[in-house]
């Protein structure tokens, strides 16, 4: 038990940092000068040199019939993302001119495209997380069901947990595809996509956490765990969606979630003696240390690199060994539930 309680203490302190750090606005996209190209640009589709097609075809476009939403509101989207694109790095130039630091703009840095890559660094890291997910839920699935023995009645896992971890693997695939796409291309669509794939991945992790560690097998028992963590997921989803993308307030219930997590786990595996409680505790340790970059922003490196980029790059080989400790779970249980049976 004490060597968790170095994690605890650790994941407390961020915690306490990151929601009072969490912050609502940008200094960039309240800048008048910023505002007013924008708004001329949506409305002439010309900035400087540069030509904004999506916005020019909205002024152009005649057509009939089809899907409205498929056809105008997607020119819309991207006429405003590239608008304001264009205006940022515009208004970065002039900022660097006379010696300013760079600000952020609609809660992010001022990045360097690559062809459709709104943030290529980012978006390429989203899309290996995805893959490392992929191969870590093939790998645990090989495993329960073709390696592991099965219950000789039902043929069946006699991990209690299997079904838990594949919907996990779903919504966590889901959540990094979505921010791949997000980190490419940034609309007020893709970003809804990305904010409510991401909370809805924190909210079951953190019923499948609470399950896990305190051994809940019994359905019913399982639905009460479950039911009031998914009523204000729900809830707090459809906030986002249909009322405000309050960026600050989405901080604090993400951080919340995440270190509520950290210490079920870190003090779960303390108490248990978990064969495999290293692997959890260097998850624990090391993605309460990537927190960090979330708390101790910085504008990108050359363009590319900032410290969101950085954590997604952290997470990737916590990945792995998480999906490891996943599957040492398995084989923990299996062998303790067929030694009961015998």
């Amino acid at each position: 038990m004490g060597g968790s309680v170095w994690v605890v203490l650790l994941a407390s302190v961020l915690a306490l940092g990151l929601v009072v750090g969490s912050v609502e606005a940008s200094l960039g996209d309240v800048d008048p000068q910023y505002r007013t190209c924008v708004e001329e640009c949506q409305t002439t589709g010309i900035l400087g040199g540069n030509i904004i097609s999506y916005c020019q075809s909205l002024e152009n476009d005649t057509s009939v019939g089809g899907s409205w939403y498929n056809q105008e509101q997607w020119k819309l989207l991207n006429c405003r993302a590239d608008c304001r694109y264009f205006c940022m790095m515009q208004r970065e130039r002039e900022r660097q001119s006379l010696g300013l630091s760079p600000v952020k703009y609609h809660g992010k840095w001022p990045f360097l495209r690559v062809s459709i890559f709104q943030e290529p660094l980012s978006a390429l890291l989203s899309a290996i997380n995805l893959l490392m997910h992929f191969t870590g839920w093939l790998s645990f699935f090989l495993l329960v069901k073709y390696k592991l023995p099965l219950r000789p009645q039902t043929k069946r896992t006699y991990y209690e947990y299997t079904s838990l971890w594949h919907i996990y693997a779903i919504l966590s695939m889901n959540a990094w595809f979505w921010s791949s796409i997000f980190h490419t291309r940034d609309v007020d669509l893709t970003e809804k996509l990305d904010y409510s794939s991401a909370v809805a991945l924190l909210g079951y992790s953190l019923i499948l956490a609470l399950l896990r560690t305190f051994n809940v097998k019994d359905e019913a028992t399982r639905v009460m765990f479950a039911a009031p963590i998914l009523a204000f997921v729900t809830t707090h989803i459809l906030y986002l969606n249909f009322y405000k993308l309050d960026y600050g307030w989405n901080m604090k219930v993400c951080v919340v979630m995440a270190v509520v997590q950290l210490l079920t786990w870190a003090i779960w595996a303390g108490v248990t003696q978990h064969p495999s409680r290293l692997k959890l505790w260097t998850v624990v340790f090391v993605g309460a240390l990537a927190m960090l970059f979330e708390l101790y922003d910085f504008p990108p490196y050359k363009g590319y690199a900032d410290a969101h980029s950085l954590w997604h790059a952290s997470t990737i080989p916590l990945t792995y060994l998480w999906w490891s400790f996943i599957k040492d779970d398995a084989e923990f249980r299996t062998s303790t539930l067929i030694k009961k049976a015998k």
